[in-house]
């Protein structure tokens, strides 16, 4: 007879990170803000299980990209209209709604299944440095842009 006890509801207690995304490059914050996202960061990760945290993104307005992408990078989407096709360019995106580049990449970057939605809510992106009353909800900050090291 067996005696296993799953995992309790304290390992899969969700943290609030900040990152601060002034200077950084968006392919390599998107990779990481999408780890913490999914959970992999944890020694608990599961694929089918959502055991993700919280990240909060701040200055998404100062978000580099290399090479020619900010004047090659277009943002596509369609009204569902015939001819309803829009592109933005990277610049007047970065303008107007800096806060859906980062989330288009993070979405890119996480799998494409049923908890892709789910885990997007949990991502919040504030093109300033304020970030309202998620201020209080922080527990881990990223200084570097890095995960802190995992504890296996």
């Amino acid at each position: 007879m067996s005696q296993a006890i799953g995992n309790t509801a304290l390992a899969y207690a969700r943290v609030w990170h900040h990152v601060d995304a002034s200077d950084r490059i968006l392919g390599k914050l998107a990779e990481r803000i999408a780890i913490v996202l999914m959970g992999k960061h944890k020694p608990i990760y599961d694929p089918g299980v959502d055991c993700g945290d919280y990240v909060v993104v701040t200055n998404a307005r100062n978000i580099k990209v290399t090479g020619k992408k900010a004047q090659q990078l277009v943002y596509r989407h369609h009204t569902m209209y015939p001819g309803g096709l829009k592109e933005i360019q990277y610049k007047e995106m970065l303008r107007r709604k800096p806060d859906e580049i980062i989330r288009q990449a993070v979405s890119g970057m996480l799998p494409k299944n049923r908890l892709r939605d789910r885990r997007l809510e949990r991502l919040r992106i504030f093109a300033d440095d304020d970030m309202g009353v998620f201020k209080h909800n922080i527990l881990k900050r990223w200084e570097d842009g890095t995960l802190p090291p995992r504890a296996d």
